[in-house]
């Protein structure tokens, strides 16, 4: 068993993942905490503000108001990190990623994030995304208004990655430099909460 601990740097602005309407989040999102006790965790710490858009995405907030992400937010990472690397056949980047098989258990069952509430630490205020949304449908193209906090780039967040093998350090450390190209949150695809980081001694 090893701990790797990082500080993760944002390069982007990160947006936020929770839908600021309780009753949706309840029925769609926490209904998946594993238990109930954590689940209520989830809901209480959503923090809906009346003057906000129910629509809206948000960050769940600590017993401060401070905002913070989830841990399973950065497994989450990992798995799609590892299997966007595993189409990288033969590149450096994805040496050890290619190689492992069913590595979605693996993150599951050998692969935790600690602390559960990782705290987002920056200057300044929580800032706004809005963005259009277009798809496809029986009735032709439809477009809707995409609304979600963001913390800026440059926040900073500090976690301890613990592995069961020290066999999947050298895939962790392949899945943080991914990172770079594809972060965490809502709309990493254009680059959104991409990051770097950097190992703590």
């Amino acid at each position: 068993m090893s701990e790797i601990k990082v500080r993760i740097t944002l390069t982007e602005e990160m947006l936020g993942t929770c839908s600021n309407n309780k009753e949706i989040h309840a029925e769609f999102i926490a209904s998946k905490a594993p238990d109930a006790e954590s689940r209520e965790e989830e809901i209480a710490a959503i923090g809906v503000d009346q003057e906000v858009e129910k629509s809206m995405t948000v960050f769940p907030r600590d017993e401060d108001g401070n905002p913070f992400i989830w841990n399973y937010l950065i497994k989450g990472f990992f798995k799609d990190s590892c299997g966007a690397l595993q189409r990288c056949k033969g590149a450096e980047m994805a040496k050890h990623s290619e190689k492992i098989k069913a590595y979605k258990k693996i993150i599951d069952g050998c692969v935790f994030v600690e602390p559960r509430k990782i705290a987002l630490n920056f200057d300044g205020e929580i800032g706004n995304c809005q963005r259009p949304l277009r798809g496809q449908t029986a009735q032709g193209e439809r477009i809707a208004l995409a609304n979600s906090e963001t913390v800026p780039a440059g926040t900073t967040m500090d976690v301890t990655i613990v592995t069961l093998s020290d066999d999947y350090d050298k895939l962790v450390m392949e899945w943080l430099n991914y990172g770079r190209f594809k972060g965490l949150g809502q709309w990493r695809n254009s680059g959104k909460g991409s990051f770097t980081y950097e190992v703590l001694k």
